[in-house]
């Protein structure tokens, strides 16, 4: 089913979230990505028909200001992909208070935040469209926990409770999902060693790629009857 009524993807700029915004573009669907610091390739990305959105979700003013701007444009939306993502361990941090603080404003705050405020607009695209949609990208640490990342694992947690909840509060006019995945793809500079000890930490022992993480979008926004449920995109992670 095409959406009329454009979809949100938080963080849309890179990786796993540039390429949803890209395939679903391709697919016809009108989509706004927000984007938190200034990038060469935003013109291209207009070009293609992506609407780009400044937006930084670390702070409670940086949440309410994108909240005010998409409700000020727009009447109605389709879907909210929940991808903006902070990424810090505790062994790197000056401040463990002011850490535990960022993970849950980018992660649960912003997402609680936005979906309370879009509630109305995503109603009124759920009467145009058929159905509206919320996915929460959440990490596969959330149920296994990580003890050098505990902060992001727990706001990953809160995250994916929230996904339950607003299934509840929301339903039936709009369905709320979560993706978890593990590795979908490496960063540049991760050496041949790390590759391997995270490879060997699966079943399929394989980098599935961006296209994983697309494929599992595509799937929730095609189905029309699940709700409150979490696709896990790990490889079989959880029988290592």
């Amino acid at each position: 089913m095409m959406r009329k009524m454009p979809i949100i993807i938080t963080g849309g700029a890179q990786r796993l979230g540039l390429a949803c915004a890209k395939s679903l573009v391709t697919q016809g669907y009108r989509v706004i990505i927000t984007y938190r610091r200034e990038r060469k390739d935003i013109a291209e990305l207009e070009a293609q028909g992506i609407t780009c959105v400044q937006a930084d979700f670390s702070s409670s003013a940086g949440v309410d200001g994108f909240i005010e701007k998409i409700q000020h444009q727009y009447s109605a939306l389709g879907g909210i992909i929940h991808n903006a993502s902070e990424w810090e361990s505790e062994e790197s941090a000056s401040d463990t208070a002011l850490l535990m603080e960022k993970m849950w404003q980018v992660h649960v705050f912003a997402p609680y935040r936005i979906n309370l405020a879009f509630e109305g607009l995503l109603c009124a695209g759920s009467k145009l469209d058929g159905q509206a949609d919320i996915i929460h990208m959440t990490d596969y640490v959330a149920e296994k926990g990580s003890d050098k990342h505990i902060a992001y694992a727990s706001s990953k947690a809160g995250l994916a409770n929230l996904t339950c909840s607003f299934a509840k509060r929301f339903a039936p006019q709009i369905k709320v999902n979560a993706i978890a995945p593990s590795l979908l793809m490496f960063n540049s500079g991760d050496d041949a060693e790390y590759r391997s000890k995270a490879l060997n930490k699966s079943l399929l022992r394989k980098e599935p790629g961006e296209q994983e993480g697309v494929l599992a979008v595509q799937y929730i926004l095609g189905s029309r009857y699940m709700t409150g449920r979490t696709l896990s995109l790990d490889g079989g992670r959880h029988l290592v």
